[in-house]
């Protein structure tokens, strides 16, 4: 067992109907620093991030791709973690609310609210907004658009479950109003409290089941309902931790115990009411505690607009890495986003950071620093024997970066804590052109104070690495490399008698260019082509001539045709012929050999256990001494392509 304080902080779990564009992508570039800088700051930390998978949007975009709802969220939960990964963000758990122990927990949530009374079934009449999976009213909706995305709604009608949020509003308000601290920013909770729980008529309860489309968790005792997104995705945040409805808040595992309740919840301001009036009711109701905390932080914008692919000016994280490396997109999203107005982000201004913040600012001061130390010293470390007033300021700088460094981290003003490090860079910066170490090089009898010099900017450059690990991480552990230094920590730095982890005697390493400078025309051009070349429309199909045709038949004869579903079990190329394969192939009911001229366009890899579409009631014929029971669907002659069929689709099947 550890004695270390728990700290439990999520992100809101990203929708698996699209790959992620910056702005989703800021808020776990934001959490990881947060969770990196509690567990520097001595927490046991876990970090739980995950994808919401289910919905009418998602069951959409399935039926239109041609697969399942479970593949098309597969592939794109693996893209999700793909672009997390690739930002070097920590998190320690990743939950699909496809998993079934979340599933099973849901549904068992869903009667436990039922049987309480706090469910019950009625009727939703009014307009629905797909893209956010979200019912609206006829005051709320605007125009005949979603007043939180502004597409249009459409008019629903169907039978649903409702949840009595009325019921615990009192309680929820109160609970509001004794914890200043539970929805930040400040602003955030003004905009919750008068737009829902203080608003003429009350609380409205919430639609909690649908019926009109069928990928979600089913209501167990209801086959005709799924659970509406919200209650399922919602709870994640207990059932990641092994929260089970069946026991009391007591009787539950020690690992729910120990994190829950959650420490914070980071959010997106979207999204802000759902987990501030909504997901606090479901927990009163299931009597367990609330979350301490639930953040909404501002949007990204391209510019002054909305990131849209209609507008052509959505950037993805992780392709703006492969422009200008992790740490660069690390750095721009946290340094740039304010407190609590919505940042903004253009290619420019990527590049203007880049070049003056981590360039110049910071990996100038490292280079330069190191630099130095090879050629005066040899890259040995000496002891800071010769001090002078200039080192106090730089010292009182650096003392000052931390102390406003933590004060902002534990406030979550992470671009003020940002701001105050290299604030110190800059300062160390001018200590250069103070102390002139190139001037005090040409002086033997100045050799002690060169050697404090430099001493002062390599301690100050360490501390700097111990305060950007969370924001920053690969960045740093390449500086304590190049400072040959395992004094990494922030509990190494803080105070005026820890500036002294540089051992003196031992000896730094070459130094690296840590950000390589960005022509910016040059880039610029680059990225505007790859912009147009993403959103560029595509291209218009090729017009086909009308062919002419064979003889109109009567539906007499095309019943004479037997279609029937089967699967391919065995494939081999056929002997002195270069377009014939044997195929064995199973009906369900009897097993047959089929000789098919396709080996021009498939292997026998690529065809064994597909199921094809076979005519079975073809006189049988000789294809090179081997006889062929039938005829495999197929399209184009230059190209051919096998038609091939749901692998769900029943062996024997006839296709009519």
């Amino acid at each position: 067992m550890t004695n270390k304080p728990k700290y439990y902080i999520t992100t809101a779990i990203a929708y698996a109907s699209r790959k992620p564009h910056f702005g989703n992508t800021y808020e776990v570039i934001m959490t990881d620093a947060v969770a990196r800088y509690k567990r520097a700051r001595g927490f046991d930390v876990f970090f739980c991030t995950g994808t919401d998978e289910h919905g009418q949007k998602i069951e959409d975009l399935a039926k239109e791709a041609g697969i399942t709802p479970k593949a098309y969220v597969d592939g794109v939960a693996g893209e999700i973690k793909g672009v997390w990964d690739k930002m070097n963000t920590s998190y320690d758990y990743f939950i699909r609310t496809t998993d079934d122990y979340h599933e099973r927990a849901v549904q068992k949530m869903f009667k436990k609210f039922y049987d309480k009374g706090d469910i019950y079934k009625g009727k939703y009449e009014g307009w629905y907004c797909t893209p956010c999976e979200s019912f609206f009213t006829e005051t709320q909706a605007v125009d005949g658009k979603c007043p939180d995305c502004g597409r249009e709604v459409k008019r629903a009608e169907e039978e649903a479950y409702f949840f009595k949020m009325s019921k615990y509003a009192d309680k929820l308000l109160a609970h509001i109003e004794a914890n200043p601290e539970f929805i930040q920013p400040e602003s955030r909770k003004k905009e919750m409290v008068n737009n829902f729980l203080k608003v003429e008529g009350g609380l409205q309860d919430l639609c909690v089941s649908r019926t009109s489309f069928s990928w979600g968790i089913p209501v167990d005792f209801d086959a005709k309902h799924v659970t509406y997104v919200w209650l399922d995705a919602l709870s994640n945040y207990i059932t990641a931790i092994g929260f089970d409805p069946d026991k009391s808040f007591d009787e539950q595992s020690e690992s729910f115990k120990k994190w829950w309740p959650c420490d914070v919840h980071v959010i997106g301001k979207d999204i802000l009411r759902f987990h501030t009036i909504y997901w606090p009711i479901f927990l009163m109701a299931l009597d367990i505690p609330l979350p301490k905390k639930v953040f909404g932080h501002p949007w990204f914008n391209f510019g002054m607009d909305k990131m849209s692919k209609s507008k052509g000016n959505v950037i993805y994280a992780d392709e703006l890495a492969d422009e200008f490396s992790v740490d660069a997109v690390r750095y721009y999203a946290l340094s740039e986003m304010p407190y609590a107005n919505d940042g903004s982000i253009t290619y420019e201004a990527v590049i203007k950071r880049y070049n003056t913040d981590l360039v110049n600012n910071l990996g100038n001061l490292v280079k330069r620093t190191l630099d130095m130390e090879k050629k005066y010293f040899a890259k040995e470390v000496l002891a800071p024997t010769s001090p002078d007033a200039l080192d106090d300021e730089l010292k009182a700088a650096c003392v000052k970066a931390y102390e406003s460094y933590i004060a902002k981290m534990d406030d979550f003003h992470l671009a003020d804590a940002l701001e105050a490090v290299f604030d110190m860079f800059s300062r160390a910066n001018k200590y250069i052109d103070e102390t002139t170490p190139w001037v005090l090089a040409k002086d033997e009898s100045k050799r002690e104070r060169l050697g404090t010099v430099l001493y002062n900017l390599l301690e100050t450059i360490r501390w700097g690495a111990c305060m950007l690990a969370p924001f920053v991480p690969a960045t740093s552990e390449e500086i304590f490399a190049e400072l040959g230094t395992d004094k990494c920590d922030l509990d190494s730095i803080g105070t005026l008698d820890k500036f002294c982890g540089i051992e003196a005697g031992k000896c730094v390493c070459d130094s690296k260019v840590l950000f390589a400078r960005v022509d910016e025309e040059k880039k610029l051009a680059e990225l505007e082509e790859k912009r147009k070349a993403r959103f560029a429309p595509a291209p218009e199909e090729p017009k086909i001539e009308k062919p002419e045709g064979l003889a109109l038949i009567g539906i007499e004869d095309f019943m004479a045709v037997e279609l029937r579903v089967a699967k391919i079990l065995e494939c081999e190329p056929v002997p002195k012929a270069k377009k014939l394969l044997k195929l064995k192939v199973d009906l369900g009911y009897e097993q047959r050999q089929v000789v098919s001229g396709i080996a021009k366009f498939y292997t026998p890899d690529q065809l064994i256990g597909k199921k094809v579409v076979l005519v079975t009631n073809l006189k049988p014929a000789t294809l090179c001494g081997i006889e062929s029971n039938g005829m495999i669907l197929a399209s184009g002659e230059e190209q051919v392509r096998v038609v091939f069929l749901d692998p769900e689709t029943p062996l024997g099947e006839r296709i009519r």
